[in-house]
């Protein structure tokens, strides 16, 4: 497969509602879509990086830069036997996980289609459903989370997730175990603690949680290891992992018992394999979160999701929580079970509306092989 052209499109989408973690507020979400050609096929990802260094390192414009200054570069008129081999060309490069992956996750739709299949099938996923889970973010009072919870139970969705903070949490966290007491209920803190809050945090214990999801630094290990020694709440990571050395280092520490495997943040299809078969190889549970993601990446999380060793309910919810009109068609729907169904046409499964996606775009660059 050859490298033909690749064009990077900066758009935004207007969220529904307001999206409130511990590090900000969205309203709204400015993407990065990639669109690449390779042999007559045209391939799309998303790149996953905010407007800000909040969740990570990596930004809207440090990717810009990034793909025009180096990566592109590195691949633009380069052929590639398979998508996994396109790592190779980016082994110089430190870093930049979410630009890296916006280019090889294009190359693996390009791949499934040149194959005729499906992505989640080239990947060697082997689900026809996925279990869906929902997060939700910060809410202003425990009785208006309430609601929220109780509209997405209803809707069927199979884990509530519960974006909390310091002054956001237990208060929270207790009313909705009381009026749910038998849902699958996770909590995310996206870092907003320290090891001085320990005793705060065994508090969580009383909850029956599925997980409690980053509680410490964003880029650490060993500190989670300590608290993991602490409490009986089961210690999922998200930004602490980059690659399969940290997964092999939390594991081996302590730090998780659950690994979140983000495409963006591991840097592409290729890693987040590597992560997948060594958790399943340990028994380690992994479950695929999500970036608010338009329909292009949230395609791509459904067909990693079908992978075996998924066996947590992901942050793969349907398109309608978020957006008025998605990027694709059809829209992501999720069964009142709380599935949804994996794509068994050739790519992603999915049409892009590039008509919407031209109406949204705010920036284009294109860059051709000669």
């Amino acid at each position: 497969m050859r490298v033909d052209a690749v064009t990077l499109r900066k758009l935004q989408m207007r969220l529904k509602a307001p999206f409130e973690t511990s590090f900000g507020t969205t309203h709204n979400r400015t993407l990065l879509l990639v669109e690449m050609q390779a042999e007559g096929v045209t391939g799309w990802s998303e790149i996953t990086a905010m407007e800000a260094p909040v969740f990570n390192m990596e930004t809207i414009g440090t990717a810009t830069v990034i793909l025009r200054e180096t990566l592109v570069p590195a691949i633009l008129g380069k052929k590639f036997e398979t998508a996994a081999a396109m790592t190779e060309a980016f082994a110089h490069v430190r870093g930049h996980e979410m630009a890296r992956a916006g280019l090889e996750n294009a190359l693996w739709d390009i791949e499934a289609q040149a194959n005729r299949i499906s992505l989640s099938k080239l990947l060697g996923g082997t689900r026809v459903e996925i279990p869906c889970g929902v997060s939700i973010g910060l809410q202003a009072s425990p009785e208006a989370l309430r609601e929220k919870v109780a509209t997405e139970v209803a809707a069927g969705y199979q884990r509530i997730k519960l974006k909390i903070k310091p002054g956001k949490d237990l208060e929270y966290v207790r009313v909705i175990r009381d009026a749910f007491p038998d849902i699958k209920l996770s909590v995310d803190a996206n870092s907003a603690y320290t090891l001085d809050d320990i005793a705060h945090l065994r508090k969580f214990d009383d909850f029956n949680l599925l997980m409690m999801e980053q509680p410490l630094w964003w880029d650490d290990i060993y500190a989670h290891s300590k608290l993991q020694k602490q409490i009986s709440t089961p210690l999922c990571l998200d930004e602490s992992i980059r690659h399969l050395r940290d997964t092999e280092t939390a594991i081996e520490l302590g730090a998780a018992r659950i690994i979140n495997i983000k495409l963006g943040r591991v840097g592409g299809h290729s890693s987040a394999r590597e992560i997948q078969a060594y958790c399943l190889a340990k028994n380690i549970p992994v479950w695929c979160g999500g970036m608010l993601e338009c329909g292009v990446g949230r395609a791509h999380n459904i067909a990693v999701s079908s992978l075996p060793g998924y066996t947590l309910p992901g942050d793969v919810s349907a398109s309608k929580r978020y957006w008025v009109e998605d990027v694709i068609e059809p829209e992501v729907e999720v069964s009142p079970q709380g599935t949804i169904r994996v794509p068994d046409t050739p790519g992603l499964g999915y049409h892009v509306r590039r008509e919407l996606i031209e109406r949204w775009t705010l920036e284009k660059e294109t860059w051709r092989a000669s």
